[in-house]
């Protein structure tokens, strides 16, 4: 079982708008509201262009408090765009949205976090519908409310009660990882979308909600109601809901026959003790993990979380962070004692690729192979390429010589995915295209066992290269190696 997460400092995100008459009374309840354990806490204000004194009032509460922490739009933008604002300025590890029109008691903050805290969810929605009593307000607001939710929870297939609640608690790292982009109220619509859409680990606690009237100063209109129908729709359909590496495994898991075809192309090197390095969603660790001990690593705790919980049972299998950026971190590998060393699609994101040639190298058993898949050409590279994260596609000859370098023996090189060349260019070259879609995917899926054919008869260069390397055997055990080859061949030769 994963450790329990330590967190320090909750960052509490307030937008406000035309709130000179709530906002001081509201940082009173946010600064005395007690927190769970040592958690120390920073407010950050961000005034969204008030027409009032709304910015008044927030320089006088950050003269009075240091923790809290003000800035100013320069006109009004909308709700989303002040919450992006206060994210780039949070400096938490835990995170909670806070309205400043006291429709939210702060008192619920341990209630909001404690999923969190106890290492059970990533994100928490606090939900105005469900276990609490509250405050009598409008029939076909509450209507709304819940026809958005149902239309949201349909295609996010998720089951919260209350989508458009203000109050969800984060951790700092899952917010930061969803790239948002709503301006106004869409921002919550925006985020149920992408937390379902990474799979974030999604809890949803009762809160007490005091709602205003429109006399009180309640800004949501139905206007925003009809266009959280479009956003809705929008997000759940977005190829922008996180990172393109990451988007770009998702959409792998769409093509589960070339996953295969990338799978059985190395197979034949990888002997028994397999370690995958950067394994990611586990596209093609559901394959490597059926040979006979497996090590899987990757440097994003995230991923690694995912698989534990997804293959728990499996005794013949070791999962383990490895940052192949860091040398420390290779040294597991010594520990495990490996027949082969494989990553495909890693190589080509990190600056030093002679450095985890060397680390492997020195870490690695004698004998292991080293099996690396690399983007192939740097005359294809794209935006694509640079939205990845990939410093480099490589050219011709270019790891063999590295693998050397290294003191790796190089054994065979060929190339992968031939067809994908003109693809690649048209889509991503040519076209601009800066995310693989999961329909072209599913489609290339389909057409994976004619282009498997194609691979051995086109005569040309592949989009990947792949490059079998081999720590050398040292002079001792290959001359035992070679006597124990000749005792067997006498053992079976005929009298």
């Amino acid at each position: 079982m994963s450790p329990t997460p330590v967190f320090q400092k909750l960052s509490i995100l307030v937008a406000a708008y035309n709130e000179e008459e709530t906002l001081a009374v509201c940082m009173q309840a946010i600064l005395a509201a007690k927190l769970p354990g040592d958690l120390t806490r920073e407010v950050i204000v961000v005034d969204d262009g008030s027409k009032d004194a709304t910015w008044r009032v927030a320089q006088t509460l950050a003269a009075d408090h240091p923790e809290v922490r003000i800035f100013q739009q320069p006109q009004n933008m909308g709700k989303g765009a002040a919450l992006r604002r206060a994210i780039q300025e949070m400096s938490g590890d835990l995170v909670i949205f806070q309205d400043a029109d006291l429709e939210y008691e702060p008192q619920d903050y341990p209630r909001m976090l404690r999923p969190i805290i106890e290492g059970k969810a990533d994100v928490v929605f606090g939900s105005r519908f469900t276990g609490e009593e509250r405050k009598v307000l409008y029939f076909w607001h509450t209507q709304a409310n819940r026809f958005l939710t149902l239309l949201s929870n349909m295609l996010n297939d998720t089951n919260f009660t209350d989508m458009e609640t203000c109050y969800k608690s984060f951790t700092a790292a899952a917010l930061r990882m969803i790239p948002l982009e709503s301006n106004r109220f869409g921002i919550e619509p925006e985020i149920a979308a992408k937390v379902a859409r990474n799979r974030l680990r999604m809890y949803e606690v009762p809160i007490s909600y005091n709602g205003r009237s429109y006399e009180e100063g309640k800004k949501i209109t139905w206007r925003d109601g009809m266009a959280a129908l479009w956003f809705i729709i929008k997000y759940r359909f977005s190829s922008n809901y996180s990172d393109a590496g990451k988007v770009t495994l998702d959409a792998l898991e769409q093509a589960p026959q070339f996953n295969l075809w990338m799978y059985e192309s190395v197979k034949p090197w990888l002997g028994q003790r397999v370690a995958e390095l950067g394994v990611g969603r586990g596209n093609l660790s559901k394959h490597i993990r059926l040979h006979e001990q497996v090590l899987l690593t990757d440097y994003r705790i995230d991923y690694l979380t995912e698989l534990k919980a997804r293959w728990s049972t499996q005794k013949n299998l070791q999962i383990g962070k490895l940052d192949m950026a860091q040398r420390e971190d290779y040294e597991q590998l010594r520990g495990f004692v490996p027949d082969s060393v494989v990553f495909l699609n890693v190589l080509e994101h990190i600056e030093d690729d002679r450095a985890v040639l060397r680390n492997l190298f020195d870490t690695v058993p004698a004998g292991c192979r080293i099996v690396v898949l690399v983007p192939y050409n740097m005359k294809l590279y794209s935006e694509f390429d640079r939205a990845l994260g990939h410093f480099r596609r490589y050219s011709k000859n270019e790891l063999e010589d590295k693998m050397r370098e290294a003191g790796l023996e190089v054994e065979k090189q060929f190339f992968f995915n031939k067809v994908g060349v003109w693809a690649w260019y048209v889509a991503n070259t040519l076209g601009g295209q800066k995310a693989l879609k999961p329909w072209q995917l599913r489609l290339y899926g389909i057409l994976t066992p004619i282009f498997r054919v194609l691979d051995g008869i086109l005569p040309i260069s592949g989009l990947s290269t792949i490059v079998i390397g081999r720590k050398p055997l040292s002079p001792a055990t290959l001359a035992n190696s070679l006597a124990a080859g000749r005792a067997e061949q006498l053992s079976v030769s005929p009298p």
